[in-house]
């Protein structure tokens, strides 16, 4: 038994610390490993399969409301990030330069992409001609650089997957309705998919994208009490049209400048998925987004027909992702590592189960054993799995509610940031004044100004004035 648990005891419980329990899952459960670039990681097979879940997912449901891919260059040129003043300046302490091609100096620089608003301004102001072109609702998967002073495995790194969709409309009114429609699919996808609920809301003018009109985020809360931005849906309006000469022919022989949209989701939104959901054995996945979403391990599979009856399992559950661990480690060690790696579902077989005509079903995220017929093995494991989903998003919804709080005052909201970790709801007067001085003095930030708001008091909770927003605030990663 001391070999079963030395998996688990190699990581830090999340009571004692948070950040290393962190650290130790994504090594443990081999998500990824650090890599000779300093700041950047090597995503292995167990981290990119959950991406490629999150992507196809994603895609399928991009691809729904009329969302084609595209891809463009991964280099910018410098006179060219340079057109938007407001953009270029958000992003200029994390550019990555090219100065060389080759052994010869680049009479320009080449800014590796850190998104990649300004090469489809460049491509729409050649591609757009007339309201017939219009919208162009594009969108690429990729990766992006930004030179993080601090990073963290998925959660901050110097390159970094994502998709980005960049969208052109002839009417301010169609760039809202998309803006708020891709939000949409991105909560709903969290919630349906992850198991992770969100807040959704509009982030303040201090906190939106550099260059938008308006910036709309879904915000999450990991186990830690600390929030998530876990995707977020930019209005441009037509402030990046005028800066690069994006304009159409109207039905009216009218030019006018296209009002466009941005919105993206990177692979940070793997972390939240181990924030969230993740306990002191390792990862807890949600089967929806399960690579492996049952394991069959055969008990004592060197006895008579147990492998082979493991293998008839295995076949009779294959319209789910199952996997029949048949290596020749223990039984013990084989339930720990498909607890690390947070397979949602286990199912035992062994010659007393064969005997008795059952196997033994072992819920990942509660640990529940059940015993079933093997007549109703495929229903049992359907049933279960939707039950596992179910009870996942409702756990998290749960603890997110408990670990949100009102404040009408300073002096409860300076008390609850500072000794009750997650959200603090409260009311502010809009000036950016109160929002500086609310992270300056306790380390949160405003999170978003919630769709669904509430009247908590009639003041802002830092100087007293009339409040005209609440706010979700907290201390995010």
């Amino acid at each position: 038994m001391a070999k079963d648990k030395k998996m688990v005891e190699a990581i830090t419980s999340m009571d004692v610390d948070f950040a290393q329990w962190y650290t130790d899952v994504v090594k443990k459960a081999e998500l990824c490993d650090y890599a000779s670039v300093k700041g950047c990681m090597v995503i292995k097979p167990a981290g990119y399969a959950l991406w490629e879940n999150i992507q196809n997912e994603l895609d399928r449901r991009f691809k729904e409301t009329g969302v084609q891919n595209v891809y463009m260059p991964l280099f910018i040129p410098e006179g060219l990030l340079e057109k938007e003043k407001d953009h270029v300046e958000g992003f200029a302490p994390e550019v990555a330069w090219v100065t060389h091609g080759g052994l010869e100096p680049l009479q320009e620089r080449l800014c590796v992409r850190p998104t990649s608003e300004t090469l489809f301004c460049d491509f729409y102001a050649k591609d757009i001609h007339s309201y017939r072109d219009l919208p162009r609702v594009y969108n690429q998967w990729c990766s992006v650089v930004r030179w993080e002073k601090t990073t963290r495995p998925f959660l901050r790194s110097r390159e970094f997957l994502w998709q980005e969709g960049h969208t052109a409309h002839a009417t301010a009114e169609e760039a809202e309705e998309r803006t708020i429609q891709m939000l949409n699919v991105y909560a709903d996808f969290c919630e349906q998919i992850l198991a992770i609920p969100v807040i959704k809301g509009q982030k303040t003018d201090k906190e939106k994208f550099a260059g938008a009109e308006a910036t709309y985020t879904i915000e999450a809360l990991m186990h830690d009490g600390k929030a998530l931005q876990s995707g977020t849906s930019h209005n441009f309006g037509d402030g990046f049209a005028k800066a690069f000469g994006v304009q159409f022919a109207d039905r009216d022989n009218a030019l006018k400048y296209v009002h466009q949209t941005s919105w993206g989701i990177s692979t940070r939104i793997i972390g939240a998925i181990i924030m969230v959901h993740g306990d002191d054995n390792g990862l807890v996945l949600p089967p929806k987004i399960a690579p492996t979403q049952v394991i069959v391990i055969p008990v004592q599979q060197q006895k008579e027909g147990v492998l082979e009856k493991a293998y008839e399992l295995g076949s009779r559950l294959s319209n789910f992702r199952v996997k029949v661990d048949d290596t020749d480690k223990s039984p013990g060690w084989k339930f720990s590592e498909c607890e690390m790696r947070g397979i949602p579902l286990r199912v035992e077989i062994g010659p007393k189960d064969m005997a008795n005509h059952q196997a033994v079903l072992v819920r990942r995220d509660t640990h529940e054993k059940t015993i079933i017929s093997l007549d109703e093995l495929e229903t049992a494991v359907a049933d279960m799995l939707e039950t596992i989903q179910s009870d996942m998003l409702e756990r998290a919804r749960a603890h997110r509610e408990a670990h949100t709080y009102s404040a009408a005052n300073w002096e409860d909201f300076t008390e609850l940031v500072n000794h009750k970790p997650g959200f603090v709801k409260a009311m502010w007067c809009g000036d950016q004044a109160c929002e500086d001085k609310i992270k300056e003095e306790t380390g949160a930030t405003s999170r978003c100004m919630p769709f669904q708001q509430e009247h908590l008091a009639d003041t802002c909770v830092c100087c007293g004035k009339p409040a005209k927003k609440m706010v979700y605030w907290g201390k995010a990663y």
